[in-house]
């Protein structure tokens, strides 16, 4: 059976929240979602490197199978995320210092966010077509940037409400993102 695109979009997206609902990724979710600027600049490095991983990781999952050790995925998944997180961080470098600046340890934690090996995974699993993993890829990290966009904007909003003493910081930030949670679980019945 074939899925259709706007199925795996909107899957991706709402239903199958990569941070949400499968839970990859909170170390930026909660670190970088102070302010909606560093949150959509998170957000689009992210999808940046989502697209080119799976451009990248699909290809390469091919030769592995093809030369029987696709048990190396893993390893090679996160050789090429590093490396291409690494040349966002020298492009973001030259084109926006601002926004380098701004980012500052939270992109070379790009490496290690589990949301872009995740995603390199599952878009193996579901045994998707190259043009269907960049579209799945791309569609996580949209939903990727949504929630934290959403999330930012709520803990900027926070910082102007009367929060009690024993909710401030963390745990209003932990009760906010569950609520979020449940609001988007709401689009489970579309796919």
């Amino acid at each position: 059976m074939e899925i259709s695109y706007f199925a795996i979009i909107i899957g991706a997206i709402f239903v199958n929240n990569v941070v949400l609902a499968q839970f990859l990724g909170i170390c930026p979710f909660l670190g970088v979602s102070s302010k909606v600027e560093t949150s959509m600049g998170m957000g689009a490095a992210v999808t940046f490197v989502m697209a080119l991983t799976a451009v990248v990781a699909w290809p390469l999952q091919q030769l592995l199978v093809r030369w029987g050790i696709e048990y190396m995925q893993t390893i090679v998944f996160i050789l090429v995320i590093a490396a291409l997180v690494q040349m966002v961080e020298i492009i973001l470098k030259k084109v926006s210092p601002s926004l380098y600046q701004a980012l500052g340890i939270f992109l070379p934690l790009i490496t290690t966010n589990c949301a872009v090996l995740g995603v390199a995974i599952l878009m193996i699993q579901k045994e998707y077509s190259l043009l269907q993993s960049v579209v799945y890829s791309v569609s996580i990290a949209v939903g990727f940037a949504l929630a934290l966009v959403l999330f930012a904007g709520i803990r900027e909003r926070l910082d102007f409400e009367e929060v009690p003493k024993a909710f401030r910081g963390v745990p209003i930030a932990l009760v906010t993102a569950g609520i979020l949670a449940m609001a988007f679980m709401g689009f489970s019945g579309l796919v």
